[in-house]
């Protein structure tokens, strides 16, 4: 964990939002924060193995204190690792300084020390701690005093700390400890009595010791990501106790995990909930050498999974399946209806459901339906099933396909005492419990391959984009004209009327027949946005002087760019008027892109502004905006665009791209495209949205519906050509003009056919909210 410690740095992290201590929480997201605070406490460095220390401070918000109305200004910070080290040496009390790159975590301690119930963690290579010192050239420092490097020496990353990593067979009790490990047995995560969830697994390593390890976590997502037996587990600062004449381990104060997948021909990709984490060769070389050792002791297990078509009555297994929807039975079960593009042999019973209780699309294409099967979530695994989300692929294990009477009513009324039901039963032997797999795991692959090739059903479980509320039901006018648009959809559902709507349960379709009262935002370029397909995060679109300014801080980033696949050529640009002289530019062209020839469909761009880019776009078929570092290519901030075609700006998302710019290969006989280039550098491609709020009125009853899952499809237009095209955005304002004309009564606007589908918002610390969505709907009528 390098971490740094910066002297003398008058106004660090400006760009970064400073939160005042009083107003941190552990909903607090600290990737664009900085919180600034005096140091009033400073406790001792302690070792806890080579070169690993953690020290524990006191930091006050001057502001607050001063103020009579603020509480909880001084704040518990806790350092790791080398940044620990430093700033044991070079920190004195009094001193102020700026925190950034921290999590936020429940304070042990705070209902003794009376401090702010969250404390601050630095640890990993994104904390940086800023010391506020002033260095005057004309006051020479005290000869006592400690040596001052200078900002740039200090500035520079701390010398990467390297972790002890301590075999299982020469654990002793009372330690605190780093270790490696193959699990041979895990149970999922479990709801205790208190506030954290438990889980517990037994790992080994090449030492043939097996070591039980418990880890209590507040949430779900910081518990080991383990999804079979086999996979390698890192654990650092994990406490060492005796029990029952073994050693246990137990996680501690600042512990961390990561895991692996434990195949030895899969790559080798960390899976943990932690924002930053240490992980070097070394670490590389330790997993491929457990993977090995694993491999040839038949600790990795060699039955494939369970299809659906293989199930026999009365057998445990485990299955990896689709949830398509699920419904509350009662307080301690719920079924979920799941999938996995194989059709099960044996009779199935099936269940009675209220339509009101279903999550998710109650009406599935005959395809699904028929493979599809129920699954009861019993006691404990209800809990977590709740958090499951339609669409979501999931791991069940040792699940019971049994026979018999069931707890909850058949459908068709009998017993069932022949047919095959899958209960998930209470309690975690055998490892039983419910997961969802992650987006690398090889299994979604092989399982999306299956599904896709069925029709899609419509699956709306889109988080909440705005918020939307409804108005209480009134009676419908039928008085209306000629519909200016026409539902796409392929259900035949009777038309209902708004009221019908907002007493309805989530998850349902209906077709209404409404006038347009309003829309938001107004201007309507506000509504254009991005969005993540794999995290689902939106947001807004920068503007030209924002991207102008960090093109032109990258075009001064030093260096140059020395790999050999990047073929250099100058490029003399013409100047801003007749007299003004020309620029000559440094471009890069792909080199194995069509064998060894040069080619111009791809070139690489260092020292540009955007004005520049956008002239080379105007010649080349794309542009890849590059910078200098450590003599290698190295994309801009993902804020900017990281590649142009003509108008065409295409954006990446921070959370889900792995950055590494090489070179493209492709057949010479392949033509290119964005998501090509996307994937060889690493970026996980953003899509333009629109997301609109409607109005609707139906007589006097109204009802604000969000438009933005199918807005091309409305407006039948591409919103990638909205955001590079004015004609494109011209037609959208032209149809949003006739639809809702402006200056005009409602008794004016046109009516519109429209398909809705209702869906749940989860609020923090109040009850779910129901919203409205127009999908497969389009406009029909032109505008004048």
């Amino acid at each position: 964990m390098p971490g740094r410690v910066v002297v003398d740095q008058a106004n660090p992290g400006a760009h970064l939002t400073r939160i005042p201590i009083p107003g941190i929480s552990t909903a607090t997201d600290s990737s664009q924060a900085s919180v600034k605070g005096k140091v009033i406490k400073k406790g001792p460095l302690v070792s806890l193995g080579d070169e690993d220390f953690v020290l524990k401070a006191v930091v006050e918000d001057e502001e607050s204190v001063r103020s009579s109305s603020s509480r909880n200004g001084s704040i518990n910070m806790i350092l790791f690792g080398g940044l620990a080290k430093d700033f044991s040496e070079a920190v004195s009390l009094g001193e102020v300084v700026v925190m950034t790159g921290f999590t936020v975590g429940k304070s042990p301690t705070a209902h003794k020390d009376q401090l702010h119930p969250c404390n601050l963690l630095l640890s990993g290579d994104d904390a940086c701690l800023y010391v506020l010192r002033s260095l005057s050239p004309s006051v020479s420092p005290s000869p006592t005093a400690p040596k001052r490097s200078s900002a740039s020496e200090v500035s520079k990353p701390a010398k990467v700390s390297k972790y002890t990593y301590v075999p299982l067979d020469d654990l002793k009790p009372g330690a605190v400890v780093n270790v490696y490990g193959v699990v041979v047995f895990f149970k999922q995560p479990y709801k205790t009595r208190g506030t954290d969830y438990c889980s517990s697994l037994k790992i080994t390593d090449q030492s043939n010791q097996k070591v039980v390890c418990t880890i209590f976590c507040e949430k779900l997502e910081d518990h080991p990501k383990i999804f079979q037996l086999g996979d390698i587990i890192r654990m650092h600062r994990v406490k060492t106790q005796a029990f029952g004449g073994s050693i246990n381990l137990l996680n501690t104060f600042g512990f961390s995990v990561v895991t692996f997948d434990g195949r030895p021909e899969s790559a080798v990709v960390p899976r943990t909930s932690s924002k930053s984490f240490h992980f070097e060769p070394e670490d590389e070389r330790a997993v491929n050498e457990l993977r090995t050792w694993a491999a040839k002791q038949d600790l990795l297990p060699t039955t494939p999974r369970v299809h659906l078509s293989s199930v026999q009555p009365q057998s445990y297994f485990d299955l990896d399946c689709q949830l398509l929807w699920k419904a509350q039975v009662d307080g301690a079960c719920i079924l979920l209806k799941v999938w996995d593009g194989t059709r099960c042999t044996h009779p199935l019973q099936d269940f009675t459901v209220e339509a009101s209780a279903i999550q998710g699309p109650s009406s599935l294409s005959r395809e699904r339906s028929d493979l599809a099967v129920n699954i009861l979530v019993f006691d404990n695994h209800a809990e977590i099933a709740k958090q499951l989300k339609p669409g979501d692929y999931l791991r069940i294990y040792n699940l019971h396909a049994t026979t018999g009477a069931s707890s909850v009513p058949c459908s068709s009324g009998g017993s069932g005492l022949n047919q095959v039901a899958f209960h998930l039963h209470g309690g975690t032997s055998y490892g039983r419990g419910v997961r969802v797999l992650p987006d690398d795991c090889p299994a979604i692959q092989e399982l999306r391959r299956v599904v896709e090739c069925f029709p899609e059903d419509d699956i709306f479980n889109e988080s909440a984009i705005m918020e939307i509320w409804g108005t209480p039901p009134e009676t419908l006018d039928d008085a209306r004209g000629c519909s200016a648009t026409e539902r796409r959809c392929d259900h035949a559902l009777q038309q209902v009327t708004l009221a019908e709507v907002k007493q309805s349960v989530p998850g349902q379709l209906f077709h209404v027949s409404a006038q347009l009262k309003s829309y938001q935002p107004r201007p309507l370029y506000q509504a254009l946005k991005l969005h993540c397909p794999k995290c689902r995060a939106i947001q807004e679109i920068p503007d030209d002087d924002f991207l102008s300014e960090t093109f032109l801080e990258a075009s001064k980033a030093p260096g140059r760019i020395a790999e050999p696949w990047l073929l250099s050529e100058s490029l003399l640009l013409p100047g801003d008027g007749p007299k003004a002289p020309g620029r000559t530019l440094s471009i890069h062209l792909s080199k194995e892109l069509f064998g060894e020839r040069k080619s111009k469909d791809l070139i690489y761009v260092t020292g540009a502004t955007l004005e520049d880019v956008c002239q080379l776009a105007a010649a080349y078929q794309y542009i890849l905006p590059v910078m200098p570092s450590g003599g290698s290519a190295s994309l801009m901030d993902l804020s900017a665009p990281f590649l142009f075609r003509g108008n065409k700006r295409y954006y990446g998302c921070k959370q889900c791209s792995q950055v590494s710019v090489k070179e493209l290969k492709v057949d010479g006989s392949e033509e290119i495209n964005e998501e090509m280039i996307a994937e060889a550098v690493g970026v996980k491609l953003l899509q333009y949205c629109l997301v609109l709020k409607l109005e609707l009125q139906q007589g006097r009853d109204t009802l604000e519906v969000l438009l933005w899952r199918d807005a091309e499809t409305f407006f039948q237009v591409s919103l990638e050509e909205v955001a590079a095209n004015q004609e494109a955005q011209n037609k959208i304002s032209k149809t949003m003009d006739f639809l809702c004309p402006p200056g005009r009564s409602i008794a004016k606007h046109p009516w519109l056919d429209l398909c809705l589908s209702t869906y749940t918002v989860k609020t923090d610390g109040g009850p779910n909210r129901v919203c409205y969505q127009v999908c497969q709907t389009s406009t029909t009528a032109t505008p004048p």
